[in-house]
């Protein structure tokens, strides 16, 4: 009898903790998705200029316009010169912001950094968004059956993982004397657990999301955020420009919806569709490999997906 007891009383415990959990994660959810539709964080306070990497197209692109739409000023990196003028006209006749344009191909390695680092020398910057990011042809194959020419690791490993280390040690130190700033890394729920035959980037975006939870640990107490927002699809060049619909956003309505998390927690997908969407997939976790081989199948794609 004592027995029963003890194991009922073990049942109602964890039955307990497991409620107590669902309430958690329901009202961060709310608190995350909806009142932060509300009670949005003045993005100024954190300093007048926000940088964005890969800031020509997609989610780049649009967390610039919307940066600039709160009221800041904007830097834009990006490895096409064309399209940088093409953005920060954008920006400055619809916003009315000022803008400066940094031209740098970020697969090239740690040989841009000091450019970039000059170029930003005594700017007041107060967000740095790590945008900038790609993937390869060959997507949804197992790795060795990339051919050499088209998997190239060195520029996924620069653009997606180096960009992300050497931006934010450039601008950091000024936010840590200020005792304020905000770094958002975009990595990718892709990043949240194993996605056989995309190894190759699912690895950078793992990265992307350690580096971010550790560097927000290291320097919340300094007055510095560092979020990291995993979206899943996002219509952009990287997704083959998919239509729009309940389970994928634009890239306009997705920046507007993450910018809103901000001060709200330090990884999120971004939008409550997304969130839903991770919710559902780590019930599944189990189908992931299986819809992977699923959606292995030869399509012809661009030689590189760069989000610039």
């Amino acid at each position: 009898m004592d027995l029963m007891w003890g194991l009922a009383v073990v049942g109602a415990v964890c039955i307990g903790w497991i409620l107590l959990k669902m309430l958690w994660t329901c009202w961060c959810g709310f608190t995350t998705f909806f009142l932060s539709e509300i009670w949005r964080v003045d993005l100024k306070k954190y300093g007048k200029w926000a940088v964005v990497t890969g800031a020509t197209s997609g989610i780049g692109r649009a967390y610039a316009k919307e940066l600039a739409r709160r009221g800041l000023d904007v830097v834009l990196i990006s490895r096409s010169n064309e399209k940088l003028q093409m953005v920060a006209e954008e920006i400055e006749a619809e916003y009315g912001r000022r803008t400066l344009t940094i031209q740098a191909d970020f697969t090239g390695g740690g040989s841009i950094y000091p450019a970039i680092e000059e170029a930003l020398r005594g700017i007041d910057i107060g967000i740095l968004v790590n945008n900038v990011g790609m993937s390869y042809s060959g997507s949804f194959s197992q790795f060795l059956d990339v051919p050499d020419s088209e998997l190239k690791i060195s520029q996924v490993v620069n653009c997606n993982m180096l960009s992300v280390t050497q931006m934010t040690r450039i601008v950091l130190p000024d936010m840590v004397k200020r005792g304020s700033g905000l770094i958002i890394n975009i990595g990718s729920e892709i990043g949240a657990r194993p996605y056989p035959f995309l190894s190759l980037y699912c690895a950078t975006k793992v990265f992307v999301r350690y580096i971010s939870l550790c560097l927000d640990s290291e320097y919340r107490s300094k007055g510095i955020t560092v979020q990291c927002v995993a979206p899943l699809l996002v219509s952009t060049n990287m997704t083959f420009n998919c239509r729009v619909n309940g389970l994928v956003k634009s890239a306009s309505d997705f920046a507007r919806e993450a910018l809103n998390t901000v001060g709200y927690t330090n990884y999120t997908n971004g939008c409550v569709s997304h969130g839903l969407q991770s919710f559902v997939l780590k019930l599944g976790s189990g189908l992931v490999h299986r819809l992977a081989y699923l959606m292995k199948k030869p399509r012809e794609v661009p030689e590189n997906l760069h989000k610039d």
